[in-house]
C-alpha cells in the first residue's frame, strides 16, 4: 500500500502475556478461515496451545494455513507436522532448503515476519514468535522484551492480502497443487477506529527499502525526541547519517539495544558504532534484565511503528519483513511511555568514557565482528560496498 489509512483501532500488546491469549481468542472465535506467519515455532506450552487452537479450528472447517520458516522453525517435530495435516491443518515451510553448502544465496532470504490474520477481520503484527516469554534454564530473568498490535479496520484487507499472496506464492514453489487457491474472504476493512496507520512489507523485488525509507523520513523530519527499541542494530550508512544528523540539529535520540550476548557477531558489531554515536550526542541503553526482541520506535510522540524488522542487514537487505507505521498521539505516547519505563528500570546507559575505560579485548572485539560482518557481506554478494562504510 503506498499511503497512510484512517479509520483504524489499534490495541498495543506488550510481550506475550499480552499477545497470546488475544491470538488464541481470535483463533478460538474464527468462522471462516486461520493465517499464521512466523520465523520461530516452538513447542513449549505456547506452541502448544496455539497449534491445539489451530487443530480445534481446522475440526470446525475453518481454512486454517500456518506458514513457518525453514531457518528459524527448523526443529518444528516431525510428529506435530503429520498431527497438524492430519487434522487438516495446512502447513508450509518457507524456503525449506537451509544447507550452508548450497552457492545459491538466497538461501539467506528467510520469512522473517509475523504476521496473523483472522477471517479478515482482525489482524495482529510485530515482533513476537510463537515462543514462550520465559526460558527454563534461565530463572529469574525478564520474559522477553517484544511488542505486537492487533488491528482492527481499513488496513486488515492489506494485512490478508500479504499472507495470501506469499501462501500462494510458496504452495506454488513446492508444486503444491491443491492449496493454490487464494483466499475465498474478501475483507470489507470497515471503520473501526481513527487512528492513521500504513501497513509496509520488505521484499527482494519491488519492495526492497520501504521499510528503511518510512524510517529515515521520519527521522529526517523529527524535531525533538527519536527513540528507537531494536535487538539487532547495525544500521546502514544512510540510516547512522540520519540519526547524527538528527543528534546534532539538537533533537534527543536515543537507542534501547539488546545487552545481553544472543547472536555473538551483530552483538559486537554493533558496538563498532557506539564511539560514533555517543560523539555525535546520541543515547545508549542496553537492556541486561533479560533477551530483547523489540523492534520499535516513536518520534517527537506522534510517528511511531511495531514490526518485525531489526535494522541489521539481514532485515534490510535479505528478508521478509512487516512492520506498521502509526501517525497517532495516542497510541505513540502509550508506546514512548512503555519505553520509557523499560528505559528507567531495566537499562543500563553507555557513556563515553565506558568505551575509553573498557579492557583491550572488549575494545578490540567490536572491530573483529565488524570486519568479520564485513566480510561476509562481501562474499554473500549483499549490501553493496556503502552499506557498512
Amino acid at each position: 500500500m503506498r499511503g497512510f489509512v484512517r479509520g483504524n483501532q489499534l490495541d498495543l500488546l506488550c510481550n506475550g502475556q499480552d499477545y497470546f491469549p488475544r491470538l488464541l481468542n481470535a483463533i478460538h472465535a474464527a468462522r471462516h478461515e486461520v493465517f499464521i506467519e512466523t520465523y520461530l515455532y516452538e513447542f513449549d506450552e505456547v506452541g502448544t496451545a496455539v497449534a491445539q487452537a489451530l487443530i480445534e479450528a481446522a475440526g470446525r472447517k475453518v481454512a486454517v494455513k500456518l506458514l513457518i520458516d525453514g531457518f528459524g522453525a527448523r526443529t518444528f517435530p516431525k510428529d506435530w507436522r503429520e498431527k497438524l495435516l492430519a487434522e487438516g491443518v495446512l502447513l508450509l515451510t518457507f524456503r525449506p532448503r537451509i544447507s550452508p553448502l548450497t552457492l545459491d544465496r538466497t538461501r539467506l532470504r528467510r520469512l522473517h515476519r509475523k504476521l496473523a490474520v483472522i477471517d479478515g477481520e482482525v489482524g495482529f503484527i510485530g515482533g513476537i514468535n510463537i515462543i514462550s516469554d520465559f526460558n527454563e534454564q534461565l530463572p529469574g530473568v525478564l520474559p522477553r522484551y517484544d511488542y505486537a498490535v492487533e488491528v482492527r479496520g481499513p488496513l486488515v484487507p492489506y494485512m490478508h492480502a500479504a499472507v495470501d499472496r506469499i501462501w500462494r506464492h510458496t504452495a506454488w514453489g513446492q508444486l503444491k497443487r491443491d492449496w493454490l487457491r487464494g483466499s475465498r474472504l474478501r475483507p470489507l476493512g470497515e471503520i473501526a477506529g481513527h487512528v492513521q496507520a500504513k501497513f509496509v512489507t520488505r521484499d527482494n523485488l519491488h519492495h526492497r527499502r520501504d521499510i528503511e525509507i518510512e524510517y529515515l523520513r521520519a527521522i529526517e523530519s523529527a524535531r525533538h525526541e527519536i527513540i528507537i527499541a531494536n535487538s539487532y542494530f547495525l544500521p546502514g550508512l544512510r540510516f547512522r547519517r540520519a540519526l547524527m544528523r538528527a543528534a546534532v540539529r539538537g533533537v534527543r535520540v536515543v537507542l534501547l539495544l539488546q545487552g545481553k550476548v544472543d547472536h555473538l557477531l551483530l552483538h559486537y558489531a554493533s558496538r563498532g558504532f557506539y564511539h560514533q554515536f555517543l560523539s555525535a550526542g546520541m543515547e545508549i541503553h542496553e537492556f541486561h534484565k533479560g533477551f530483547m526482541h523489540a523492534k520499535v520506535a516513536v518520534i517527537d510522540g506522534r510517528w511511531s511503528t511495531v514490526g518485525s524488522s531489526n535494522i541489521d542487514p539481514l532485515s534490510l537487505l535479505l528478508a521478509r519483513e512487516a512492520n506498521l507505521f502509526v501517525r497517532d498521539m495516542a497510541f505513540s505516547t502509550l508506546l514512548r511511555t512503555d519505553l520509557q519505563r523499560v528505559l528507567d528500570e531495566d537499562t543500563v546507559e553507555v557513556k563515553l568514557e565506558d568505551l575509553y575505560h573498557a579492557r583491550p579485548i572488549q575494545r578490540l572485539l567490536p572491530w573483529i565482528a565488524f570486519g568479520l560482518t564485513r566480510l561476509l557481506m562481501a562474499l554473500s554478494g549483499y549490501g553493496g560496498s556503502r552499506y557498512l562504510e
